[in-house]
C-alpha cells in the first residue's frame, strides 16, 4: 500500500490550473456534480494523483515550468515518452499534454466514459446490489448517514472515488437536478453510505469476471521485489503466459530509515482470499492508510498482504508500498481472473481453506 498526504491548504488547492488547451478554468472541486465538469472527449487523459505537478517545456525536472497542476486535475494524454530520471526515483517516463510535460508517476491513466443506468438492480445472496467500477476520470460522494466513520473519509475536504475504483451499488434515486444517483455500500467497509452520479458506473458484467485457463492445473505466480526489477510474472507448467511491473514494499520511511516490515515478505505463499473489491486499512497513526474499492485483490499472507490494483500512483517499477504488490488495475484484474480458485459476482469474495489456492512465490535479491 502506499498513501500520499495532503499537505497543501484548500486555498493552495483552488488556486488557478491549466487546462485542456491552455485556456484557464476553476478547479474542478468547486462543483459537486462530477458529470458537470468539462472533460475533454479525448481517448485518455490523466489525473494527478499527487498534491501538485509542475507541467514542464521538456521532460526534465530541469525544464522551465509552464504552470502548476493541483491535485485532480485531469489533463489530455497525448502520449508517453522516455525523459530525465529525476534525483532519487526510478522511473524515466513522462506524459506529454498539450501544455507541456509531467512526469509520469504523478499521473493517473484515466478515461471518460460515461455510462447508461441500470434501472433494475438484481437480487443477490445478499439482497440487491452489483458491483460496478469508476469509468470516469473521479465521482463525488454524498454522505447519506452521517456523522463520517472512515478515517480516509474524515481527511476529505471533498470525499470522491477514482477511475478504476470497484465498489458496490444497491439502491437508485433521482435527485432534484433530475440526474439519477446510486447508491454506494460499501460491503466491508466503516458503514458509510453514499449517494453519486450513475453516470461514473459501469457495472461489472460475467466477462470481466470470466476465469483464464481454468482448466490448467499447475499455476505460478513469481513475484521479484528486488528493487531494481520490480516484476510480476504468471506461468503455467513453468510457462510465462504475464507479465507486469509492479509496486512492491518500500522497505524506507520518509526519514531514509529501513522498516523491514514494511517489505513484501519474501517466500512461497498461497493465495487464502480473493476479493473482487476490498476496503483496505492498516498501518500506525501517522503513517497508515485506509482507502476504500480497493479492485481485484489476491491476499496470500496472513498479514493481509496482497496482489491489487492501484489509483493512487503510477510508479510502477518502484517500491512504494507498506508489503502489498501494486499493479495496474488492468493487470490486477488479469490476475485476478488467473489464479485460483474463481470468484463470482455472488458474493464476490471467498476465503480459501488449507492447502490454500494459486502459489505465489516472492523473492528479493540484493545488490
Amino acid at each position: 500500500m502506499y498513501w500520499f498526504s495532503k499537505k497543501f491548504s484548500r486555498r493552495d488547492l483552488l488556486k488557478g490550473v491549466i487546462a485542456f488547451g491552455g485556456a484557464m478554468s476553476l478547479y474542478p472541486w468547486l462543483n459537486v456534480k462530477a458529470q458537470s465538469v468539462n472533460w475533454s472527449e479525448s481517448e485518455k487523459l490523466g489525473r494527478v494523483c499527487s498534491g501538485l505537478v509542475n507541467v514542464r517545456t521538456k521532460p526534465s525536472v530541469n525544464a522551465e515550468s509552464v504552470g502548476i497542476l493541483y491535485e485532480d486535475s485531469v489533463v489530455v494524454w497525448l502520449r508517453e515518452i522516455v525523459g530525465e530520471i529525476p534525483g532519487g526515483r526510478m522511473n524515466a517516463r513522462w506524459v506529454e499534454t498539450p501544455d507541456g510535460y509531467i512526469y509520469a508517476s504523478s499521473l493517473q491513466p484515466v478515461k471518460n466514459k460515461p455510462n447508461t443506468l441500470v434501472s433494475d438492480i438484481p437480487d443477490t445472496s445478499i439482497g440487491k446490489g452489483f458491483w460496478a467500477e469508476v469509468t470516469i476520470p473521479y465521482v463525488d460522494l454524498i454522505l447519506d448517514n452521517p456523522p463520517k466513520r472512515s478515517p480516509w473519509l474524515k481527511d476529505a475536504i471533498y470525499p470522491r472515488l477514482y477511475y478504476s475504483q470497484v465498489i458496490w451499488i444497491d439502491d437508485i434515486k433521482t435527485g432534484d437536478d433530475g440526474e439519477n444517483y446510486y447508491r454506494v455500500n460499501e460491503r466491508y467497509g466503516f458503514g458509510d453510505i453514499f449517494w453519486a452520479n450513475s453516470k461514473a458506473f459501469r457495472a461489472l458484467t460475467q466477462e470481466d469476471l470470466d476465469p483464464i485457463s481454468p482448466e490448467v492445473e499447475n499455476k505460478k505466480v513469481y513475484v521479484d521485489a528486488t528493487t531494481s526489477r520490480q516484476y510480476l510474472t504468471c506461468l503455467e507448467n513453468d510457462i510465462e503466459v504475464f507479465y507486469c511491473q509492479i509496486a512492491s514494499g518500500a522497505k524506507w520511511n520518509t526519514d531514509g530509515q529501513i522498516v523491514e516490515s514494511w517489505g513484501t515478505p519474501p517466500g512461497v505463499h498461497r493465495t487464502w482470499r480473493k476479493s473482487i473489491s476490498t476496503h483496505m486499512t492498516g498501518g500506525t497513526t501517522g503513517g497508515g492508510w485506509d482507502i476504500p474499492g480497493v479492485g481485484w485483490t489476491v491476499l496470500f499472507s496472513g498479514t493481509g498482504v496482497a496482489i491489487h490494483s492501484t489509483f493512487w500512483h503510477n510508479d510502477y517499477g518502484t517500491p512504494l508500498s507498506r508489503g502489498c504488490v501494486n499493479v495496474k488495475p488492468e493487470d490486477a484484474q488479469w490476475i485476478f481472473r488467473w489464479t485460483m480458485p474463481v470468484v463470482t459476482s455472488d458474493p464476490g469474495d471467498i476465503t480459501i481453506p488449507m492447502p490454500g489456492g494459486t502459489l505465489i512465490d516472492v523473492r528479493e535479491f540484493r545488490g
